[in-house]
């Protein structure tokens, strides 16, 4: 089957998800758009790489990326490669320089290691059939452009939260992250904790 390449053209708040966001795909060599509802601290994982900030401690994308450099694991595709009910399904397909692996992944997670690794992103024509919008210039400049304004406000926005939050309520947000398993929101919180405990 023939793949497509796809790129990056925007990312922003969710129209139709309240705390969820948009990530645009869009055809490389085409007009038809992919829209993929992700979770904020993707889309974070994401705005931090296309902005090129680097976080006080590494994200777990980073994470993984010190990983496969370490053991020369190469990071050569991201494929989405399948849409059920709604779902993007992706894959990850990295080598060892002798070995090729595939490696099922969230979409979202998959994207935000694809941009770490410089590597293609790309899906199947039935895929943008049956769910990829055709935008005009004027729209598609409006809507997926990448803007800089939002995606710096996308990386500090859980930071300015904490800063308005007491101690206490931090305490209540951090049982809440690691009950929803969301363990780098949990890191950042209990780092805003300690870093109060040292004031």
């Amino acid at each position: 089957m023939k793949k497509l390449k796809l790129e990056i053209v925007g990312l922003s708040y969710s129209q139709t998800q309240t705390g969820a966001y948009a990530l645009v795909l869009g055809e490389a060599k085409g007009k038809r758009r992919l829209p993929i509802i992700i979770g904020g601290f993707e889309a974070q994982a994401i705005a931090i790489e296309l902005e090129k900030m680097t976080p006080s401690r590494p994200l777990t994308h980073d994470l993984f990326k010190s990983f496969a450099e370490s053991f020369n694991i190469e990071v050569k595709e991201v494929l989405i490669y399948n849409l059920v009910e709604g779902i993007f399904y992706a894959k990850i397909i990295c080598t060892d320089g002798g070995k090729e692996i595939e490696i099922d992944a969230r979409t979202s997670d998959a994207i935000a290691i694809a941009v770490r690794f410089n590597c293609p992103i790309n899906t199947y024509e039935f895929i943008l059939s049956q769910a990829g919008i055709i935008l005009d210039d004027e729209a598609i400049s409006a809507a997926t452009s990448v803007n800089d304004d939002e995606l710096n406000d996308l990386v500090e926005t859980d930071m300015n939260d904490f800063l308005k939050k007491s101690t206490e309520e931090l305490k209540q947000m951090l049982e809440t992250a690691l009950n929803d398993e969301d363990y780098e929101r949990a890191s950042k919180i209990r780092d805003e904790i300690n870093n109060r405990k040292k004031s």
